[in-house]
This record gives C-alpha cells, sequence and structure tokens, in this order.
C-alpha cells in the first residue's frame, strides 16, 4: 500500500491554528513533501518510549544506514526538522513504531 501522505500548515506571522494532529501510519508509513522548511511535531500518547524513522537519500551525520532514528519518550512531545532535500529528497519517508506517535507538520 503506498504511504499515508502528510500535510503541512504554513506558518503565518498572524499566527495560524494547528490542526489536530494525526496518528502516524504504523503499518504504510507516511510521506510529506519536504521543501527543506518543514519541522513535525511528534507526541507519543502512549505509556513507553516508541520509535520514529527518517529516511535519507545518502548516509549522512555519520549513519551507518540511510536512516534517522529518534525515539520519543512517553508522554512526550518533540519538535524534529528541519530536513534538507538534498539529505532527505524532496518527499519525506517517515515511518513510526506505534501509531501512539501522533505528528503535525508545520512549514516555516
Amino acid at each position: 500500500m503506498p504511504r499515508t501522505t502528510l500535510t503541512a500548515t504554513q506558518a503565518v506571522r498572524a499566527g495560524v491554528v494547528l490542526p489536530a494532529a494525526v496518528a502516524g501510519d504504523a503499518v504504510n508509513g507516511n510521506a510529506i513533501q519536504n521543501d527543506g522548511r518543514t519541522v513535525l511535531l511528534v507526541n507519543n500518547t502512549g505509556v513507553s518510549s516508541h520509535d520514529i524513522t527518517f529516511h535519507t537519500t545518502r548516509s549522512i551525520d555519520g549513519l551507518a544506514a540511510p536512516t534517522r532514528v529518534e525515539a520519543i519518550p512517553a508522554s512526550e512531545t518533540q519538535v524534529i526538522g528541519p530536513f534538507p532535500p538534498a539529505d532527505y529528497g524532496s518527499t519525506l519517508n517517515i515511518d513510526v513504531a506505534d501509531a501512539e506517535l501522533t505528528i503535525q507538520a508545520i512549514r516555516v
């Protein structure tokens, strides 16, 4: 099955209301258009830590495999990004270990 597409909310100086967070697709993964100006708010609604994986187009930051894995502790929200297109591609592919990770995308 294809990845579930995420849509970024454009930040503006006057302010904008964030849409509700969406559960990460733990089966098919997620994807979002990537222009290098997107950050993600990732919230772990669960009671244990869960991983989120970002696919890279090449080995960066000393990573042996072309992925970046971040652990999100239980009940914590983290801001992750931005993702340079030269490293992560024009489409950012994301995998979550569990649907208890919810995601909001913000383009700055």
